[in-house]
């Protein structure tokens, strides 16, 4: 590694670098402390004793100041006498005078150096909901503060244009595969039904191009998924699950909702109501496929909201727990090809409850089956 160029480091300390201001500031800080601590000490010592009194006569006029020392004796050398040494109570007011003065200029210089970290904090914090909802990400001021802060503020600029020309790359490619793809299938499809084939045949291929077709959806739902949504707004829960529950026992689903105890707190919470319906609606369609039957039980506290969607399914091992939340990833063992989906439900309801500021956690439930718990903290 090649070291840096005299010329570069002289440039670092002429310009207005935070190594500059931090040492200018120390600095200043020292000297003020000093002289400080100093005028303090001598106002309340006083003048030291004698100050104001002669120690010896006034010479005389004429000759006889300037006469020298008798013969044979060397002359006296005069020195100047030490101040007096100080009191041990003002020992202690000295170095008192000394470290408030550092401290204060040391939280002063920490609050300075933590604004530029918190408004790059605050920039991050508010690039991601700008993605999601499409809008130009706020910039940061490139003119402003030492040169370090300025290069990050240059970087993360760069950074959140770059972003935001890969989501509406996304966006473009979402629409590319909803046509590129469904209209061949579509195609293939209607040669399938209209072509004289064998029954058997002619069956599993259409079945095949169902899979496809559904394997699109479920892709297409992620990036919709990911792409944010609309503005949180206040949600009774527990309306929304029995909505859903009498949707679902319309169609002569077993699925049954216990709600919380009488007196617990409210189950009003402010989120994203399509997407958290999504969220209970994958768990649920995903218990009712592997155990044909489901319970979804509403928990209300003080600080979130929790929804459990139980099931006395097959189950899935404690070891798979964390893959099968991934995409794409089902376990042969005890789901398969045959009860269809594409293993991005899991996952497409992980996602949504990120969004939404949560957690989906999924375990073993006793006795036997499958815990699906979704938490939603309440948001101040």
């Amino acid at each position: 590694m090649s070291a840096a160029p005299p010329g570069g480091r002289r440039r670092r300390w002429r310009g207005d670098t935070l190594a500059l201001r931090l040492f200018l500031l120390m600095w200043a800080a020292l000297v003020l402390s000093h002289v400080a601590a100093w005028s303090t000490v001598r106002l309340l010592a006083g003048p030291p004793p004698g100050a104001f009194e002669s120690t010896r006569p006034p010479p005389r006029a004429g000759d006889e100041a300037r006469r020298p020392p008798p013969r044979g004796e060397p002359p006296t050398p005069t020195f100047p006498s030490l101040p007096p040494p100080l009191p041990g109570g003002l020992w202690v007011i000295d170095y008192g005078v000394r470290f408030v003065i550092i401290a204060l200029a040391a939280w002063w210089g920490s609050r300075w150096l933590a604004q530029p970290v918190t408004r790059l904090v605050g920039a991050a914090e508010r690039l991601g909901p700008a993605l999601a909802q499409g809008r130009q990400p706020a910039p940061l001021d490139e003119r402003h503060g030492t040169a370090e802060v300025r290069s990050a503020a240059t970087v993360f600029n760069r950074m959140a244009q770059q972003l935001r020309e890969v989501f509406e790359g996304r966006g473009l490619m979402m629409a590319a595969i909803s046509h590129d793809l469904r209209t061949p299938l579509t195609r293939l499809r209607m040669r399938l039904e209209t072509t004289p084939l064998e029954a058997q045949f002619q069956r599993r291929s259409v079945a095949d191009l169902a899979e496809m077709n559904a394997l699109i959806d479920a892709v297409l739902e992620v990036f919709r998924g990911s792409a944010g949504g609309a503005a949180p707004q206040q949600v009774d829960v527990a309306a929304l699950l029995q909505a859903l529950v009498d949707d679902r026992a319309e169609q002569g689903e077993p699925v049954a909702l216990r709600p919380g105890p009488e007196g617990a707190a409210p189950t009003v919470l402010a989120t994203e109501p399509l997407a958290l319906r999504r969220i209970v609606d994958n768990l649920v369609g995903n218990a009712l496929r592997y155990a044909g039957a489901t319970e979804v039980v509403l928990q209300a506290t003080a600080e979130a909201v929790e929804v459990q969607v139980l099931d006395r399914g097959p189950g899935i091992p404690e070891a798979d727990l964390a893959a099968v939340m991934q995409p794409f990833v089902r376990l042969e063992s005890s789901r398969n090809r045959a009860t269809g989906g594409a293993g991005l439900g899991l996952f497409i309801a992980r996602e949504l409850a990120q969004r939404l500021g949560g957690a989906l956690t999924l375990g073993p439930r006793a006795g036997g089956g499958l815990q699906a718990v979704l938490r939603l903290p309440r948001r101040p």
